[in-house]
């Protein structure tokens, strides 16, 4: 989602000098691999978004994969754009990396001050040695290397996997799907399925099985449709749109040269609850939401602190209800 985003960005302005690979073409996990493409390529400024990310179920059951794959690509990356000369790299990392009870809004210089939140600690754990290595590479060795840390993304490309999407796509494919129950629509729920999976189903299942399956991710048909949300619904929550961030990147890239993280956010903030009633409404969803407390909520509340950036000349464009709106229309025949 985000480096389609960057892409997006770089081509309207006019550069097409882009060396581009998907991650079956290239395992940023693979040392020898990354080393061999950047001594072949030789890039001259490295945004590097690839990471292995997910919402609060995938981090607490994958725990292991989200620590060693997404240090073994930031190790990989950052060192191989030292050794090859890299003018320029920025390091994206996630605002997860702040403290579970952290101060609000969370500025810079909260990092490392309290007990980071446990559901998704090995991915907050990789990111800040993400930072680290940023900011030690750029001391040891006058790299100008930088990082930009956002708050939750959502916008095209993102992912609706509903094992290890993050809430907002989640509760955008669950209220697809309720919609589509709804108006007993199975042709676009079979769309849905062969276009994004749905646990061990697939398009050609029976009608039985599908219902057995949506159950499972708490999309329910019983007296009346019901979509089941994690937690209370009270957390609060910020959310940029990814092409947003895409400027942002670009406006560090262009006008930012200190290796001193900075926070990229929205400024504003929503609880769980508000946003599930929005894209309900946005949807067209007619059901009930059901919100399971006996689920965790994660961290009460991540505001991010982005006055640094905003001081320096950026500020977002995209308002959330327009780029929810935008969101759905543009992906509705995915989800």
């Amino acid at each position: 989602m985000v480096g389609s985003a960057i892409v997006r960005k770089l081509k309207k302005d006019g550069y097409s000098n882009l060396v581009l690979r998907t991650s079956k073409e290239l395992d940023l996990r693979n040392q020898e691999a990354v080393s061999a493409f950047f001594a072949s390529e030789k890039p001259e400024y490295v945004f590097l978004a690839a990471a292995k990310v997910g919402g609060i179920h995938a981090n607490n059951v994958y725990r292991a994969e989200f620590l060693y794959d997404n240090m073994m690509i930031q190790n990989n990356v950052i060192h191989q754009s030292y050794v090859q000369g890299v003018k320029k790299l920025l390091f994206l990392g996630s605002s997860c990396i702040y403290p579970k009870n952290a101060p609000q809004p969370m500025k810079e210089e909260h990092l490392l001050t309290g007990v980071l939140e446990p559901t998704n600690e090995p991915y907050a754990i990789a990111k800040i040695a993400g930072i680290k290595m940023v900011e030690n590479y750029a001391r040891q060795y006058s790299c100008n290397f930088t990082a930009a840390m956002p708050t939750n993304l959502y916008g095209p490309n993102d992912n609706y996997n509903l094992e290890n999407s993050h809430v907002l796509p989640a509760l955008l494919r669950k209220m697809h799907l309720a919609n589509c129950l709804e108006q007993n629509d199975w042709k676009r729920i079979r769309a849905d399925i062969h276009k994004n999976g749905l646990g061990n189903v697939d398009a050609s299942s029976t009608e039985e099985d599908i219902l057995t399956t949506l159950s499972k991710y708490g999309i329910n048909q019983r007296h009346t449709t019901s979509v089941e949300i994690w937690g209370t619904g009270s957390p609060l929550r910020e959310f940029l749109h990814v092409d947003d961030l895409a400027e942002a990147c670009y406006f560090i890239m262009q006008e930012y040269n200190s290796p001193q993280f900075l926070n990229v956010g929205s400024g504003s903030e929503i609880s769980i609850k508000d946003l599930a009633h929005l894209i309900k409404e946005t949807v067209g969803f007619n059901g009930e939401l059901v919100f399971n407390s006996d689920k965790p909520d994660g961290t009460p509340r991540k505001l991010m602190d982005s006055g640094k950036l905003t001081n320096f000349g950026w500020s977002n464009q995209i308002n959330l209800n327009a780029g929810i709106r935008s969101t759905y229309h543009s992906v509705k025949t995915s989800v």
